[in-house]
């Protein structure tokens, strides 16, 4: 069932930015938080609310804007990873320049923010230049942003280059968090407060919801998707003083606000409507809120993500890549919500099979896996690891069996077909196991859909997995994990080792 609804979202939203567009004589600079396109978090937590709204709000102003678009120099440089893709910020960004000339937008700008001659931003920069894109770098403020003198001067955002736009909103994303959206907002305005123009700017982010409660499970599930950040949602004092509203920010934009009003003070008229701005809630022109429809719908959703943040910074921890500090943040977060792992349905399933896969003698090399997926109805099905077939690979095809009606004991791959893909895993291309992961058992369903008309049957059901849940007990491995990316599963894993070995 639907909690989101889009229409009503979309024209709330779009006459918001309308109204700023016009407060600030026709140029406004828009920093635009969060992902500009496929959007999962804000679908996982808002059941019904488009992965690509923001795209379809950006096309009903196509011809008012242009887009700017900022990465941070070290993100390249760390090789940093967007989670939802599995790819490194720099090739995450490509791919959304190509998602926005899908849906008729090109990007006007690029700025690589807080560059010092990085290797990988230069090579980076290079590519984008030999594809016809206008690359801007700019260098990194020292202080920034508590030393507004400097900021505000010549060695400041007077360093940076200006960005020459003539669409009267210019929208500015970014790959991620401290991509450098915000300074490059106000440097804009900077530069054109130095020729003698007006400009303004104004924030567009979707979490947390400013009008929702402190502890709705809604702006929990931000702080858990932020824990590694640190950020934390808190009631906005500035605009309770103001106004008397409780209305919720988070820590950053209310820590730097007071900053932030002395640079605006200082690069705009005092009659500028960026003087208005009482709190960072003023800044904002989210209309979230308007969309929801079913409260305890997006609330149970809010809930389940949080117990997936913390399956994949358990993982993240266990790899290295996270601290056990964002660990224990998620903890107290899904404490604060009154839920356990537990509560998400498929992870006792799976771990039920597991113990199952234990009792029949199945598993592989003494490793007994178990994996759960819960369908659109409701109904869990669950698989078990054997010497042919990884436990994820198990429990997809049991899954479209179900959804085809096909009895479980029929099977969906020949024989032949597994024992010649055996052959050439561990005989001709050397790998320790001829066990079939979930890509592998893809494409075998394909080959075998070409011969029966049971496996086509079974092909064409895989589409409806698309948004189910699914839990593992073990380390998914890149086969497994692209195959269940690709099906747009929500995987989870309590992340057990699959081997003795540290390598195999």
């Amino acid at each position: 069932m639907h909690s989101f609804d889009n229409e009503c979202y979309l024209q709330a939203q779009t006459q918001a930015i309308l109204t700023r567009i016009e407060m600030f004589s026709g140029k406004l600079y828009l920093e635009f938080g969060g992902k500009i396109c496929h959007d999962l978090h804000a679908a996982r937590v808002l059941p019904g609310y488009d992965p690509n709204v923001k795209i379809k709000l950006l096309q009903r102003m196509k011809d008012l804007l242009e887009i700017i678009y900022c990465i941070h120099a070290g993100d390249i440089e760390k090789g940093r990873m967007r989670g939802d893709f599995g790819l490194t910020y720099d090739t995450a960004t490509l791919k959304t320049f190509d998602d926005l000339e899908d849906f008729g937008f090109r990007v006007s700008a690029v700025i690589v923010n807080r560059y010092h001659g990085e290797k990988s931003a230069e090579r980076f920069i290079a590519f984008l230049r030999s594809r016809g894109l206008q690359v801007y770098t700019q260098p990194e403020i020292q202080g920034y942003p508590a030393d507004v003198e400097k900021i505000v001067s010549p060695e400041g955002y007077g360093r940076n280059p200006f960005v020459e736009t003539s669409k009267p909103l210019v929208i500015v994303t970014g790959a991620g968090p401290g991509s450098g959206k915000m300074s490059t907002c106000l440097s804009q305005v900077y530069h054109h407060h130095l020729k003698g123009q007006k400009a303004g700017f104004a924030k567009f982010e979707t979490f947390p919801i400013w009008n929702l409660p402190l502890n709705h499970p809604v702006n929990i599930a931000y702080e858990a998707a932020t824990a590694d950040l640190q950020d934390r949602n808190m009631v906005d004092p500035f605009h309770l003083a103001q106004y008397g509203v409780t209305a919720i920010n988070y820590n950053r934009d209310l820590e730097n606000f007071s900053i932030m009003k002395e640079i605006i003070s200082r690069i705009t008229d005092p009659n500028s409507p960026l003087s208005s701005y009482n709190s960072p809630t003023d800044m904002g022109v989210n209309m979230a809120k308007t969309g929801i429809i079913n409260e305890e719908g997006v609330s149970e959703a809010a809930r389940q993500e949080i117990i997936r943040r913390y399956f994949r910074y358990a993982w993240e921890f266990k790899q290295g890549v996270e601290k056990k500090e964002t660990v224990a943040i998620l903890e107290k977060l899904m404490q604060q919500v009154g839920v356990k792992v537990t509560d998400r349905s498929t992870v006792p399933a799976a771990r039920e099979a597991a113990e199952r896969a234990k009792e029949l003698g199945k598993g592989n090399r003494g490793v007994f896996c178990g994996s759960a997926l819960e369908l659109p109805d409701g109904k869990i099905i669950v698989g078990m690891n054997t010497p042919l077939m990884h436990a994820e690979s198990a429990v997809i095809l049991h899954a479209v069996k179900e959804l085809a009606r096909i009895p479980n004991e029929i099977d969906l791959l020949p024989e032949s077909l597994i024992k010649n893909i055996a052959i050439l895993k561990k005989d001709i291309l050397g790998s320790k196991s001829e066990s079939l992961n979930v890509e592998e058992v893809l494409i075998a369903l394909s080959i075998s859909a070409a011969q029966s008309p049971v496996s086509e049957v079974c092909l064409r059901k895989l589409e409806l997995l698309a948004g189910c849940e699914f839990h593992t007990t073990h380390v998914i491995g890149k086969g497994d994990e692209n195959g269940l990316r690709r099906l747009k599963l929500h995987v989870t894993s309590d992340a057990l080792p699959t081997s003795r070995g540290f390598y195999y």
